[in-house]
């Protein structure tokens, strides 16, 4: 199991819920992260072998992962995210590891101009060397079918195919069930909307920040986003321009955000593009009704077009505002939002990861 480096969000986060569920159903598994950073300790991220390469920048794991390989002879390796999968599957070649691989992408193929047709960029240089190097992989995966369709268009012919990530174990329910402390959860006497993500442009905090102007106009409730990022003081700025310091608040990171959920009404995802996102999907799992914009890709499919969830466009304070009306007086009931997040609970993610490997899982444990 592979990680440029763990956090307790995103990408990291999913490859340790996917390495717990495989070491919990009796598989050897190690933990390959590239850095670890100083505020966590190697002994904390599991009850898992761990080994740390050292290395922040995944161009710099190249030699560290080839000679890991060679060492530990892997039978299996699963990586995520595509800088990372093209120095796995390279370090495979000139290692000749005989491992079957599995790389996941995680994210949109265009965000961040992760790939480029201008010859000899950062991002024209990635997809060259997945083309050259997919070969090598037995196992191309997506986290949404919206994912795999953009990596169809993109790269002819491509292998790729959809797994979701793990969201519902036995963990992520025991963490929901912990108890909130603070004055903004205590009094249910008001709604509370809530959101959660690092604090960037592509968030879309700003609109939803807007959008809860309009609804506070109207119907008393509160706000409350989870996360932490370079927009923290420009968002703060403007929750205090428009009047909303007493309603809004930014506690930054949480070292549980489940508790959160578990204790919110409406969940909103303001996002401008995402890969697939796993908030929503953890927030239903703890009862709270989904708002999402409907950017590329993902929410629509988590949403199943509205059935699951409250669907608006981008960029459009006054929609989600109307949306998360709806939201609060028309709750998505339980067992519905409990038929949403099956795709994800973890016997059936696990159960498709070895069949695109084309696995019995009984002989790997």
């Amino acid at each position: 199991m592979l990680a440029s480096r763990f956090n307790v969000t995103g990408v990291p986060l999913a490859q340790r819920r996917f390495a717990r569920a495989l070491a919990r159903r009796g598989h050897q598994v190690e933990f390959v992260i590239g850095h670890l950073d100083s505020e966590y300790d190697s002994a904390d991220v599991d009850d898992f072998l761990v080994r740390v390469l050292g290395q922040r920048r995944v161009r710099r794991m190249l030699f560290a992962l080839i000679s890991y390989f060679r060492q530990t002879n892997p039978e299996v390796i699963f990586s995520a995210e595509d800088h990372m999968n093209v120095a796995v599957l390279l370090a495979a070649i000139l290692s000749r590891s005989r491992a079957k691989i599995s790389g996941s992408s995680r994210i949109h193929p265009m965000d961040r101009m992760a790939y480029s047709k201008k010859f000899f960029t950062k991002g024209w240089f990635m997809r060259e060397l997945l083309k050259r190097f997919s070969w090598r992989a037995d196992a191309l995966t997506c986290v949404s079918e919206d994912m795999v369709l953009e990596y169809q268009k993109l790269f002819r012919g491509s292998p790729h195919v959809c797994v979701y990530n793990i969201v519902k174990d036995a963990a992520a329910m025991e963490r929901s069930r912990e108890p909130v402390e603070g004055e903004w959860f205590a009094d249910k006497g008001y709604p509370t909307i809530i959101s959660a993500g690092t604090l960037t442009k592509r968030k879309g905090f700003s609109d939803l920040i807007h959008a809860f102007q309009r609804v506070a106009r109207t119907r008393t409730a509160r706000l409350v986003i989870l996360g932490e990022g370079e927009l923290r003081g420009s968002l703060v700025s403007l929750i205090y321009d428009l009047g909303l310091h007493e309603l809004v608040h930014l506690p930054g990171n949480v070292e549980n955000p489940l508790k959160y959920f578990a204790h919110s009404d409406v969940f909103v995802l303001s996002s401008y593009s995402e890969g697939l996102p796993n908030v929503p999907v953890e927030a239903m799992m703890c009862g709270c009704t989904p708002v999402s914009t409907n950017c590329p890709t993902g929410p629509r499919e988590v949403l199943q077009d509205g059935k699951y969830g409250y669907l608006v466009p981008v960029g459009d304070p006054e929609a989600m505002a109307a949306a998360i009306g709806r939201a609060l007086d028309n709750p998505i009931p339980k067992q519905i939002l409990e038929e949403a997040v099956a795709p994800f609970e973890e016997q059936r993610v696990i159960d498709r990861h070895f069949e695109v490997l084309g696995l019995c899982e009984k002989l790997s444990t």
